[in-house]
């Protein structure tokens, strides 16, 4: 996750992940959205994966920045916009680099959220990827002010993203396609904060696996 060469393997395993819980997340959409979660991230995402042979030998910035309007050209529903806003705000954070210390891939994840926050207009608590997004950040800047490395960073974020993906099960969801359902919204995992936590899982995950290899 480091280099270049890891960003783009990280999009590949994000990728596969979204691939494997297509259905999961659709399930997911199926109660409070639109039923297309799963399927919209999995099309987009591959259309990622076809353009990232045109930028592989450019600079992470451009890798990312072309992976957010890839998303946002391809994916319907909210999460095109709001996915492909997050990626070309991480990339801009990044401007002209090929490798990544730790605080680097804080400010990714930081420009990221204030991208999704600006063009969501949500906060935390309205059950939105949002509230899976916000305390990774947080856990993330933790770590990262400690001196810890990336790969603590990454699991410390995801393990946050795990937990606010969870803590939107209870709420009223106040944003977005599934506020339309008012308290019947209550009760149900956001699909956006889990598709969140996957990706910052993933990349945990592949840092294990480059370290390994």
């Amino acid at each position: 996750m480091t280099t270049r060469d890891g960003v783009l393997t990280w999009l590949q395993n994000f990728r596969q992940v979204l691939a494997e819980n297509k259905d999961y997340l659709t399930a997911l959409d199926s109660a409070i959205g639109d039923a297309d979660h799963g399927i919209n991230m999995d099309r987009g995402f591959g259309a990622v994966l076809a353009k990232l042979p045109t930028v592989a030998e450019s600079d992470i910035s451009n890798i990312l920045k072309t992976a957010g309007m890839t998303l946002v050209s391809t994916v319907g529903g909210a999460g095109g916009p709001l996915y492909g806003t997050f990626f070309m705000r991480a990339g801009a954070a990044l401007a002209n680099k090929t490798e990544l210390t730790a605080a680097d891939v804080l400010a990714a994840l930081d420009a990221g959220l204030a991208g999704v926050l600006q063009r969501g207009k949500a906060t935390t608590g309205e059950k939105t990827m949002v509230d899976a997004l916000t305390p990774a950040r947080d856990a993330m800047r933790q770590v990262v002010e400690a001196n810890g490395d990336i790969g603590a960073a990454l699991h410390a974020a995801a393990a946050a993203a795990e937990q606010g993906m969870k803590a939107t099960i209870p709420m009223l969801a106040t944003k977005g396609r599934a506020s339309y359902l008012g308290e019947r919204s209550i009760g149900h995992q956001d699909p956006g904060a889990t598709s969140s936590y996957l990706m910052l899982k993933s990349a945990a995950d592949t840092w294990d696996s480059l370290q390994q290899g």
